[in-house]
């Protein structure tokens, strides 16, 4: 089975920002060079899974425990930059209450679309 790359790099539901920037919250959360390590070595499982089928699942085990390593230090740190980005808000300007909002919604739908 073959792990699109495109795919994984650009999550369905982007948002555009302002002058058609992404909004952080549509940013891949790992960078792609740190995903294609990880895609690499999910490959590599697959192609020596004949000859060292042991090895193979130890290695396959490694990658996802790598990834789920890295997605919550990058979760924690986005939410540790939403927090910031609103804690210390004056109470009548909501426009970055608002936009913060939408951020841990998407970012919260992408999670559940996984």
């Amino acid at each position: 089975m073959m792990y699109d790359q495109t795919r994984a790099r650009q999550p369905s539901g982007q948002a555009a920002g302002p002058a058609g920037r992404r909004s952080p919250s549509s940013e891949p959360l790992l960078p792609s060079d740190e995903q294609d390590k990880i895609v690499q070595r999910l490959r590599h499982a697959l192609n020596t899974f004949a000859d060292a089928p042991l090895e193979a699942l130890q290695e396959a085990e490694s990658a996802y425990d790598e990834a789920i390593v890295q997605l919550a230090n990058a979760l924690a740190e986005r939410r540790r930059l939403l927090h910031a980005g609103w804690q210390d808000q004056n109470p009548d300007a909501q426009s970055d209450e608002l936009r913060a909002l939408r951020q841990y919604r998407e970012i919260t739908q992408r999670l559940l679309h996984i």
